[in-house]
């Protein structure tokens, strides 16, 4: 179904492996700090009136 969408635009189709989601996410250490430093940025920046509103409440 997507190869025809991708081939419609005249770019050759490739097959690509299959990733496996894994369900564990360690945020221990520097860089999960980093990474819930980040998120936390973009959730605020992203819903800036939804926090004022709450801390306003």
């Amino acid at each position: 179904m997507m190869n025809k969408k991708v081939e419609a635009y005249g770019v050759s189709a490739v097959d690509r492996p299959r990733v496996k989601a894994t369900k564990s996410l360690d945020l221990s250490g520097e860089s999960g700090k980093q990474i819930v430093k980040s998120e936390a940025k973009l959730a605020l920046r992203t819903h800036r009136k939804t926090f004022t509103k709450l801390a306003h409440m």
